[in-house]
C-alpha cells in the first residue's frame, strides 16, 4: 500500500473528525463534536503542545491518525514524547499504517532529542498490542488515575 504520513492540515478536518470519532467509539468513550473541536484547535495552535500526524492513502483518503506531545522526565532530566492517540480505520488495519504512524512520531522525537516515545493502550486491545510488542518494550509500570 502506498502511504504518506504527514502533519495534520486544515483541509483534513472532516476526515480527521470521522477518524477521531471512530477512535472514541472503539474505546467506548463519549465524545461530542465540541470535544473534537477543542482537540482540533490544539492541533493548529503552535502554542499548544499537542501535535498530530495523519496517514494518507494513495487516493488521498485519510486512513489513520496519531496525536503526540512532549512530556518532562524529571528523574532522567530529559524530555520524552507521549503518543496520546493512534487509530487506523478498520478497513486499513493490517496494512502497516499503525507502524508507520508510530515510526513518524519516533522520527519526530529524534529530531526533538526526546529520549523515549511512550503510550498506553487497553489491556484487551490484543490486535494493536501484537504490533506494539514488536516495535516497543512493554514496561513494568501500572497506571493510576485520580478523578478530578
Amino acid at each position: 500500500m502506498s502511504l504518506t504520513i504527514r502533519p495534520v492540515e486544515p483541509k483534513d478536518r472532516a476526515a480527521w473528525d470521522a477518524l477521531y470519532a471512530g477512535y472514541a467509539a472503539f474505546y467506548k468513550v463519549t465524545q461530542t463534536p465540541e470535544m473534537r473541536e477543542t482537540v482540533w484547535s490544539w492541533l493548529h495552535n503552535p502554542a499548544h503542545e499537542t501535535n498530530g500526524f495523519v496517514a494518507e492513502a494513495a487516493d488521498g483518503t485519510l486512513i489513520g491518525l496519531t496525536h503526540y506531545r512532549p512530556f518532562a522526565r524529571p528523574l532522567s532530566a530529559s524530555t520524552g514524547g507521549f503518543l496520546d492517540d493512534l487509530f487506523v480505520s478498520p478497513d486499513a488495519r493490517g496494512s502497516g499504517t499503525a507502524k508507520a504512524l508510530i515510526e513518524a512520531v519516533a522520527s519526530e522525537g529524534k529530531k526533538r532529542n526526546w529520549t523515549v516515545i511512550r503510550w498506553i493502550t487497553a489491556e484487551d486491545n490484543y490486535r494493536a498490542r501484537s504490533l506494539y510488542d514488536k516495535v516497543a518494550e512493554k514496561t513494568k509500570w501500572v497506571t493510576y488515575d485520580v478523578k478530578l
